[in-house]
């Protein structure tokens, strides 16, 4: 009766083992017909290898007979087993991880979109590099290089900076509609029902998500750093903002630190700039104070409103790493006096976590300008701060915005199931974490190279 059963379980064995390779040969495969469609050359090539490599010499196993294959089979079965449990079963140490809001604002004018706008010779000018001495010298090097969108850039391409330029320039014509005044009398609705009508109309206009928080003080900048109002106090008595996030296209960030990603880059401002603008109109007609927040024209500190708006959380590299895109989105905020229902202030710590091992955007920033090591403390609050000084440097010699790092980080592959299983292993289990890491590496290449520009981008110009 024992050996029946024993060779009840063997023979139950070659057909685990048997599905478990026809499992993996097809996700390999698959995962190689993705990889081409997202012109991941090199990560398809190595998909397609390691179809051949690791799920055919299970099937063999469980095919074949040999002396003590039965015993191999078992053993072979036992160790996938284990090793699925433990990269699978929900395990995480993140007790040692504080996730901390800021102690004090940011004042605009510190930023190096504001501190380029400043020309010599004006009090503006005078005034701050007065206040802050040690600022002169880093900002007068980039002010010897080419610039943003310059054709003297080590980057210029004349279609796609013009491309760029031009959505630029539509988004500097959105300035006049950020505020206004509220039409007629406050009109008042159900929290929840207007709430779930803002989200959805968002949607529709092209948000990839949205959320609401309660306005914090820290959310909002202590002066303006840019245009007329410059070095005014910003007052702003909402009590609260709409947070949301607008996607960049994968094959255009994918070509950074070149002319697609600015051209992108530019293309969601615009679109982030014309939502927010949209929805903060709407409040308005319905008799509340509402205020659009865009590029250029921000009285609030936007990753900080979408990070506790539940959209994501601060990485390694100062953006808000999203749940389904990384840090590859654009965002834009509304807000209001509108009563409207805040989202449930969420933390999630796998991403500080994985933050923490990977340091594939420190690798891979061109300045040196992500730091390789872990959180310290800035202001009272444990956190990663790049060197914004060369970052812009770097800027302002390729003449677009760079993003090499959302780029190349992991999180920033695109939302399909492959991609969305991997991610949702990695906040389910510490190890899977590691291992993911590792994949990516061998797979995708632990510096990889950037994307040419898709072939229609590609014209031909014939001087005079």
């Amino acid at each position: 009766m024992l050996s029946i059963v024993i060779i009840s379980i063997l023979n139950f064995t070659d057909i685990l083992l048997l599905g478990i390779g026809i499992g993996m040969l097809i996700l390999f495969l698959y995962s190689f017909i993705l990889s081409a469609k997202e012109r991941e050359r090199k990560a398809s090539l190595r998909f397609l290898l390691t179809s051949v490599i690791l799920p055919l010499p299970i099937i063999m196993l469980a095919l074949s007979e040999f002396p003590y294959q039965d015993i191999i089979s078992f053993s072979v079965l036992i160790l996938i087993i284990v090793s699925l449990l433990v990269l699978f079963f929900p395990i995480n140490r993140l007790k040692n991880i504080l996730i901390e809001a800021p102690k004090n604002k940011i004042d605009e004018r510190n930023i190096m979109f504001s501190r380029r706008l400043l020309k010599e010779g004006t009090i503006e000018h005078k005034e701050y590099y007065l206040n802050n001495p040690e600022k002169l010298i880093s900002d007068n090097k980039f002010r010897k290089q080419a610039g943003l969108l310059s054709k003297d850039s080590t980057n210029f391409d004349p279609l796609m900076f013009a491309s760029s330029n031009a959505s630029f320039y539509t988004v500097e014509q959105l300035a006049s509609a950020v505020n206004g005044k509220p039409v007629g009398r406050a009109q008042e609705f159900n929290k929840d029902e207007i709430t779930y009508y803002i989200k959805k109309w968002a949607q529709k206009l092209g948000v990839d998500d949205i959320g609401i928080t309660e306005l914090k003080d820290y959310h909002k900048y202590s002066h303006t750093g840019r245009g007329k109002n410059y070095g005014e106090r910003i007052v702003l008595k909402h009590k609260y903002a709409i947070a949301f996030t607008v996607e960049m296209d994968f094959d255009f960030t994918s070509a950074a630190p070149y002319a697609p990603t600015v051209m992108e880059s530019g293309q969601q401002y615009l679109h982030a700039g014309i939502i927010a603008v949209q929805l903060a109109e709407f409040i308005r007609n319905l008799g509340h104070e509402a205020r659009a927040h865009i590029d250029a024209n921000y009285q609030v500190v936007c990753p900080l409103v979408a990070k506790d708006a539940g959209l994501g959380e601060l990485g390694r590299m100062g953006l808000l790493m999203t749940p389904k895109l990384g840090p590859r989105v654009r965002l834009g905020v509304v807000t209001t006096d509108l009563p409207i229902t805040t989202n449930k202030k969420t933390e999630d710590k796998t991403v500080i976590d994985f933050c923490n091992i990977c340091k594939k955007c420190a690798d891979v920033c061109p300045s040196n300008s992500i730091s390789m090591k872990n959180r310290k403390e800035i202001d009272g609050v444990n956190r990663w701060q790049i060197d914004q000084e060369s970052c812009f440097h770097y800027w302002c010699i390729s003449g677009t915005d760079c993003g090499r790092c959302l780029a190349t980080c992991p999180y920033s592959h695109p939302n399909n199931f492959l991609h969305n299983f991997v991610r949702a292993g990695m906040k389910n289990n510490f190890f899977f974490r590691r291992f993911a890491l590792k994949m990516d590496d061998v797979f995708y290449g632990k510096k990889p190279h950037p994307k040419p520009a898709l072939d229609w981008m590609k014209v031909k110009s014939f001087k005079n």
